[in-house]
């Protein structure tokens, strides 16, 4: 039988167009994590690269590429479930790149896969706009990773904005949902909190949100919100990262699942 209590933690950092330093800061954060106890531990949207958009497809890599080596034997070294929340996987488009998450298993093996669905396309004013399409090529595939620890449910950051995908997730069978994520400062400010609490409410599931902070080099020097998070089924925030880099982390209780899903059986209430 899976352990119904474990650690986890959400991972906060600033990534730039520095891969290295940003190995540097995930790996640290990581380690930090560890030796805390997490067995489950999460990094951002983004960890490896966030500079300009057209170097970041030019420098795509495939899933058995260096940034996916590395937390693969990351993972091993440690013996933790180790989420790369996302790095630019290469496509098939010269033009555009994957935004990839990958779950890595304590022997490093590659777990599951998932690639941005929704992405990020907006025109708020004249120095919040941005095309996440013009570099990205947008995934297909609904993903829930069957893990020792538990069931969890694949996203990626703009997908928390549609409650359909987890929805399906949790229809799916998962019990955490994994949100990595770079919030801009001017979204963030006002949907981070509600969102996230709005997605574990409605799925009664777990949640854990890594995120990006401050400002990158992605060629419009972007801020992103923080606030690293966990939430539980009932929509409680359990754990936030202070401001800067840091880590979100709390014992995630799956009975606490179980329980909520019996005292309100939304999933067996639902008509549509």
């Amino acid at each position: 039988m899976p352990p119904s209590r474990f650690l986890a933690a959400a991972v906060q950092m600033t990534a730039t167009s520095d891969a290295e330093g940003n190995w540097r800061s995930a790996r640290e954060l990581v380690e930090r994590a560890a030796a805390l106890g997490a067995r489950l531990v999460a990094t951002p949207e983004n960890t490896n690269y966030l500079g300009p958009h057209e170097e970041k497809v030019r420098l795509a890599e495939r899933l058995d590429g260096p940034t996916c080596l590395r937390f693969t034997e990351l993972a091993r070294k440690l013996g933790i479930f180790l989420l790369l929340g996302s790095f630019n996987e290469r496509s098939p488009d010269p033009a555009r790149c994957y935004n990839t998450s990958v779950l890595f298993g304590p022997d490093g093996e590659q777990l599951a896969v998932y690639r941005k669905i929704h992405l990020f396309d907006i025109d708020l004013s004249a120095d919040v706009r941005f095309r996440e399409s013009a570099t990205v090529e947008p995934g297909a595939e609904v993903v829930v990773a069957d893990t020792s620890l538990a069931r969890l449910g694949m996203s990626i950051c703009y997908d928390l904005r549609f409650p359909e995908l987890y929805a399906r997730l949790a229809l799916a069978g998962a019990e955490i949902l994994a949100v990595p994520s770079a919030f801009t400062l001017r979204t963030g400010k006002d949907h981070w909190h509600p969102l996230l609490r709005a997605r574990a409410i409605e799925t009664q599931c777990w949640v854990i949100a890594p995120a990006q902070t401050g400002v990158h080099d992605d060629g419009g020097l972007r801020e992103s919100f923080g606030h690293a998070m966990i939430v539980d089924p009932w929509g409680h925030v359990v754990a936030m990262a202070p401001d800067g880099p840091g880590l979100a982390v709390a014992e995630i209780d799956l009975e606490r699942v179980a329980s909520v899903r019996r005292a309100m059986p939304v999933a067996q209430h639902r008509r549509l």
